[in-house]
């Protein structure tokens, strides 16, 4: 091979402008005996490439799933189930004949606030424990990001 011509596609190989085709070509030569002195400090490089493409990847990769997202909108949907029926059990018998209506207005505006305060009160227990599991989630995430990155830095030693 020309010597001219290889030095063009090294040039354009460090500009990432090179097609495989052409990487093989330089592949090729560097790994022949017959390489230039004033290039022979690329020769490592190339080698290097060629050793580490004969290489295989054995290990298994988990792969993460949704379960657990969904896993957790179930035990949220679970607890507001729960919360409703408790609401429903804890609600206090009607007088017979009342049937839900009220003929003065302020008694009807008092009952629907007590009515509505109690929802309040249920939704904000959900909240809260939301609030809970928020921060579980984004504790967890910061240990198992810690433990990965102690393992990288323990196999980099």
């Amino acid at each position: 091979m020309e010597l001219k011509t290889i030095e063009i596609l090294l040039d354009k190989y460090f500009e990432a402008e090179t097609s495989t085709a052409e990487e093989n070509v330089l592949k090729a030569y560097f790994s022949s005996a017959g390489v230039a002195p004033h290039l022979e400090q690329y020769r490592p490089m190339f080698g290097y490439f060629a050793g580490e493409a004969t290489q295989k990847f054995e290990k298994t990769v988990p792969l993460k799933t949704k379960r657990r997202k969904v896993a957790w909108l179930s035990a949220a949907a679970g607890f507001v189930l729960l919360s409703g029926l408790i609401a429903l059990l804890n609600r206090q018998p009607e007088p017979s004949g009342a049937l839900g209506t009220y003929d003065d207005p302020e008694v009807a505006f008092r009952e629907t606030q007590k009515a509505l305060n109690m929802l309040s009160s249920n939704v904000n227990v959900g909240v809260a424990g939301m609030g809970y599991l928020h921060e579980y989630e984004k504790t967890k995430d910061k240990v198992f990001k810690d433990h990965h990155n102690q393992k990288s830095k323990s196999k980099k030693k």
